[in-house]
C-alpha cells in the first residue's frame, strides 16, 4: 500500500487534463465499450409453425445465438407436420473472423492506452528522452488508427450478414414444413440488435479518436519545431548564437540621417580662426 500511495504522489496527472492525455482517456473508455457490447453480445429470435394437424403445431421455436457468431453450428428443432416428427435445422454462416477481429483490436487498443496513460503519469520525462518515446508513441498510434478503420469496416459488414442470417422470415424458408400450403408458419419475435448497432458505431468512434491523436503525439516528437519559429521582428537584425549579427545583413548607411543632410557649421567657424591665425589679411582695413 506505502508502494501505491509514492507512486500517485509522484504521479504528474496534470498531463491528463491536455489534449495528449485526455484523448488518451477517451480511447480507453470507448475501446472498452467497443470490445465489450460486441464480445458479450446474445441474442434470440422466436418462430411459430402450424400444421394441418394442430397438435403437430409449434408455436415458439427459439433459436438463441451469440458471439462469436458462429451460425452454422446453431440448430433448432422444427415439426416437419408429418407424424410428428420433428427435423434438425442449422442456420447459415460463420460471422466469427470480423467479431473476433474487432473484439480483439478493441481489447489491445485497452491495454495499450491503460501502459501509455500510465507512463504519461509516472515517466513523462522519460517519455520526452531523446524523442524516442514520442516516435514509438506516434507510430503505434499509427497502426491502430489502421486497425481500427479496417475491423470496424469488415465488422459492419459481418453484423449485416448476421442480421440477414437470423431473419426470422429469412430462417423460415429453411423449414420444409413450410412448403406446404397448408401448414403456416410466421415469425414471433425479431432479434434486438441495438448493442451490435453500437458496437459498431464506437468502432468508427475509436477511429475518429486514434486518427486525432495522431497530431497531439506527432507534435511531442519535436520534427515540427524547427518550422514554426517566429521571424525575427522587421528592422531589427537576427543575432546569432554569439550575439553577433549574422553575415548577410547590412545596415542602412542613411538610417541615422533622416533629416537628409545638416552642415557641421562648428566645423567652418573653427576653419576660419585658423586662417586668422596664420597671417592672412582678416579684413580690408589691415591690408591699407
Amino acid at each position: 500500500m506505502d508502494v501505491v500511495n509514492q507512486l500517485v504522489a509522484q504521479g504528474q496527472f496534470r498531463v491528463l487534463k491536455v489534449p495528449l492525455g485526455f484523448i488518451k482517456v477517451l480511447e480507453w473508455f470507448f475501446s472498452i465499450l467497443a470490445f465489450s457490447t460486441c464480445g458479450s453480445y446474445s441474442g434470440m429470435f422466436r418462430m411459430a409453425v402450424e400444421c394441418k394437424n394442430r397438435t403437430e403445431s409449434d408455436l415458439s421455436i427459439e433459436v438463441e445465438f451469440e458471439y462469436p457468431f458462429r451460425l452454422h453450428q446453431v440448430y433448432f428443432d422444427a415439426p416437419k407436420c408429418s407424424g410428428g416428427r420433428k427435423q434438425r435445422l442449422f442456420l447459415v454462416g460463420d460471422y466469427s473472423s470480423s467479431a473476433e477481429f474487432f473484439v480483439t483490436i478493441g481489447v489491445f487498443a485497452f491495454l495499450y492506452a491503460t501502459a501509455a496513460l500510465c507512463i504519461y503519469a509516472f515517466f513523462f520525462e522519460k517519455y520526452k528522452e531523446n524523442n524516442k518515446g514520442p516516435l514509438i508513441d506516434l507510430g503505434v498510434t499509427a497502426v491502430f488508427a489502421f486497425m481500427w478503420l479496417v475491423s470496424s469496416a469488415a465488422w459492419a459488414k459481418g453484423l449485416s450478414d448476421v442480421k440477414t442470417a437470423t431473419d426470422p422470415d429469412k430462417v423460415i424458408t429453411l423449414i420444409s414444413a413450410c412448403d406446404a400450403d397448408a401448414n403456416r408458419c410466421r415469425e414471433v419475435h425479431d432479434p434486438v440488435m441495438s448493442g451490435l448497432n453500437t458496437s459498431v458505431a464506437f468502432g468508427f468512434i475509436n477511429l475518429v479518436l486514434w486518427v486525432g491523436n495522431l497530431w497531439f503525439v506527432f507534435k511531442e516528437t519535436g520534427i515540427i519545431a524547427p518550422f514554426m519559429r517566429a521571424p525575427p521582428p522587421e528592422g531589427k537584425p537576427p543575432v546569432a548564437a554569439d550575439g553577433q549579427q549574422q553575415a548577410g545583413y547590412e545596415q542602412d548607411p542613411y538610417a541615422s540621417n533622416q533629416g537628409g543632410y545638416q552642415p557641421n557649421y562648428n566645423q567652418e567657424a573653427e576653419y576660419g580662426q585658423g586662417y586668422g591665425q596664420q597671417g592672412a589679411p582678416t579684413s580690408f582695413s589691415n591690408q591699407m
